[in-house]
């Protein structure tokens, strides 16, 4: 560089809107969202989430109309949340052919068709009275090999249901090999396995388990993955594409950005990652009393988890994140 004039000048890349826009390194795209949306049995109306502005936990007949909306926008997924009347030790509910959330499964598949990827959460924590992912054993912890027995049922019934990807986010040992196996065996072979490969065990749920209605009482510190470590979760990751993992998932996003680059760097296979409950209501309630510029917020958060290498984003935003992006 000159003493007198920098011959290196970034700023020429950043001149106008038009320039920005073609020189940029990420882009993001309505079909690489995912809506995760919940559906509630015995309600009359859909019911607002206190702590997650805007969400809703849909009758059947609002979730009919969220995944066209979905699907209208251009967004690429929707992940079903099922949310039963009555939960037992077990989670009963959660293969119950006739239960909520395979009949949600039936509803949005019938209603979309190939035009949404639909997927279905497959753990235990929203179908149990003692809301954690699994069987308990007598000593009350979770019972991993038993819990697997019944994600293996679950993995089924979903199937048969109707789902595209299953999503198993229990963190039990075992899982992606048991779930799909029992695919295979079933004769769903196409049915396509999204492994919560990195899930933490955050202080950012919270919203969620209003979301949910969780049962949970103490904490899911023995299965979830310590917040601390991240080589571990490149272990996960060996694991789960071991035992045939399609996609793979790191959870929390915006947290754990540096797992998802290490990820994503490492996988063979494609990557998502879950903006999660908290990360959704903390901006939500920022720009509520005005301190943050809300949909450029929304929109500089999923940037950063694309990129940091997410090639699929669950985020509550999904809709309105995708209508915003076809108006640049």
């Amino acid at each position: 560089m000159s003493a007198e004039f920098p011959y290196v000048r970034p700023r020429r890349l950043r001149r106008s809107p038009a320039m920005r826009r073609l020189v940029a390194e990420t882009r993001l795209h309505p079909a690489e969202l995912i809506l995760p949306a919940f559906v509630s049995e015995g309600i009359a109306e859909p019911r607002p989430i206190t702590s997650m502005p805007g969400v809703l936990q849909h009758t059947r007949d609002s979730l009919r109309k969220a995944a066209v909306e979905a699907a209208e926008a251009g967004v690429g997924g929707i992940m079903l949340f099922g949310l039963p009347e009555v939960k037992d030790a077990v989670g009963s509910e959660g293969t119950n052919p006739d239960g909520i959330l395979q009949q949600a499964i039936r509803d949005v598949v019938a209603e979309v068709g190939d035009r949404l990827v639909v997927m279905s959460d497959l753990c235990l924590d929203e179908f149990t009275d003692h809301g954690h992912c699994g069987v308990l054993a007598e000593d009350g912890s979770v019972d991993n090999d038993a819990t697997l027995a019944r994600y293996a049922e679950m993995a089924v019934v979903q199937a048969e249901a109707g789902v595209h990807v299953v999503g198993p986010s229990g963190m039990m040992d075992g899982q992606i090999a048991v779930i799909r196996r029992a695919l295979d065996e079933a004769g769903h072979q196409d049915v396509s396995v999204l492994a919560y490969t990195a899930k933490y065990a955050s202080a950012l749920y919270g919203p969620f388990r209003e979301a949910v209605n969780s049962s949970l009482k103490g904490d899911r510190k023995t299965y979830q993955q310590d917040p601390a470590n991240a080589r571990e979760a490149l272990r996960e990751l060996e694991l789960d594409l071991a035992e045939g993992a399609d996609l793979v998932m790191v959870k929390p996003a915006m947290l754990y950005l540096d797992v998802l680059r290490q990820v994503a760097d490492a996988s063979p296979v494609p990557v998502a990652a879950y903006q999660i409950s908290g990360e959704y209501s903390m901006v939500e309630a920022a720009a509520a009393n005005g301190w943050i510029e809300r949909e450029r917020t929304i929109l500089e958060t999923l940037t950063s988890i694309r990129r940091a290498g997410a090639e699929q984003i669950l985020t509550y935003w999904a809709v309105e994140a995708a209508r915003m992006l076809k108006q640049q």
